[in-house]
């Protein structure tokens, strides 16, 4: 595995507050959305109102305030795994890396859009 980037300091601030903000707007359940930093990775943990934390994902830093790699936190594991956004990449903004985690964790299946080019009408 490479060397990941350290986050810069510019690039934690924006993402925390844009993260907080989709929280806000998308995922009333939550009272806070907290982070924690290690390396060029970023922990994304969500607060519930009776004060319960649940670990969400991982954001892997790939230069970009933007674009970032995905990993679901899995539970079962204790542990975070590389994985894929409901568009099917392995990176996207961390507002799809929340709403991905989010719809998981808080029961919201709502949260993962469904693409159009997949249906076409028929049973499958």
């Amino acid at each position: 595995m490479s060397a990941v980037p350290k986050i810069p300091d510019s690039t934690r601030n924006s993402l925390h507050w844009r993260l907080a903000a989709r929280a806000r707007d998308r995922w009333p359940q939550l009272t806070d959305v907290r982070m924690r930093y290690r390396a060029g990775f970023a922990y994304i943990d969500g607060v519930l109102p009776d004060g319960e934390i649940l670990q969400l994902c991982r954001l892997r830093y790939l230069s970009s305030a933007t674009v970032w790699g995905f990993a679901i936190y899995r539970a079962s594991h204790d542990d975070y795994e590389d994985n894929y956004l409901p568009s099917g990449s392995p990176a996207g903004s961390a507002e799809e890396a929340l709403d991905c985690a989010c719809g998981l964790y808080l029961n919201d299946p709502t949260a993962w859009p469904s693409d159009p080019r997949r249906f076409n009408g028929e049973q499958h």
